[in-house]
């Protein structure tokens, strides 16, 4: 789509994650980045966006403000605003973010499973939650299984979101819910991966926060987005090497093998 070209409207605001739950208009426009429907580069105005979305100026305007802080769109005085790059220079870090993130959120997560069959503690929400975990492996393997890749990045986003909410910690969540629009962002433009070969990593790491191994959960967890990130920086030919130092030697030892 040309970059000052009007997208499609959609219908009213929802997405599904088993069931339809409305969307704001922030969400709305942020998935729509994303999805690479509003394309890096795109102009929007809040007339535009009013009418895509059926609703008046100001939501539109206050979502506009936000997704400029989140980065997602440019906005100049004067000049009006545009759909952001994607940031592929900021891979590195992000990922690295995630993975401290995500650590900590699959050690919580098996602490509590622990403290759950010991008879400590019943939280209300665990079940609900390992059941949408379970749906979501189930959706996941079928795609796989099918050859259907594309929507595995959506679902990946789902189950590590779903473990952050296992661990209890509404602040990691929050966080890592953030983190996780960057990244699937990332991934939207990633049409050489959609995870099929990490796929069966989850189903491993959930069996480890289910039997209440913290140690095992955050290892299992640290190595899994660190494949993540070393392969998104081969494929992406990043040349600044990874702030990590074993991530940047392991960058370097595959390029060469593969040179």
């Amino acid at each position: 789509m040309p970059p000052d070209a009007e997208p499609p409207r959609h219908g009213p605001l929802e997405e599904r994650r088993f069931v339809a739950r409305p969307l704001s208009v922030q969400d709305a426009i942020r998935r729509d980045i994303i999805a690479g429907v509003l394309t890096p580069g795109a102009r929007v105005t809040e007339a535009s966006l009013a009418q895509r979305y059926d609703v008046s100026r100001v939501p539109v305007r206050e979502a506009l403000r936000g997704l400029a802080s989140e980065g997602f769109i440019d906005s100049r005085p004067h000049v009006g605003s545009r759909v952001a790059a994607i940031p592929v220079h900021d891979a590195d870090d992000l990922f690295a973010v995630r993975e401290a993130l995500e650590v900590a959120t699959a050690r919580g997560a098996a602490r509590r499973a622990a403290a759950l069959y010991s008879g400590d503690e019943s939280p209300a929400d665990w079940w609900r939650l390992r059941r949408e975990i379970a749906a979501l492996l189930d959706a996941g393997d079928a795609h796989v299984a099918d050859g259907d890749l594309d929507p595995l990045v959506a679902i990946n986003d789902q189950i590590h979101i779903a473990i952050a909410e296992l661990s209890g910690s509404a602040t990691l969540t929050r966080l890592l819910r953030q983190l996780s629009w960057k990244i699937e962002w990332l991934y939207a433009a990633d049409v050489q991966s959609r995870g099929k070969r990490l796929w069966p990593e989850h189903r491993v790491l959930v069996g480890a926060i289910d039997a209440g191994d913290g140690e095992r959960a955050a290892a299992l967890m640290a190595a899994h987005v660190r494949e993540s990130r070393i392969g998104y920086l081969l494929r992406h030919d990043v040349t600044t090497p990874s702030a990590d130092p074993a991530v940047a030697a392991e960058v370097a030892r595959r390029r060469s093998a593969d040179g």
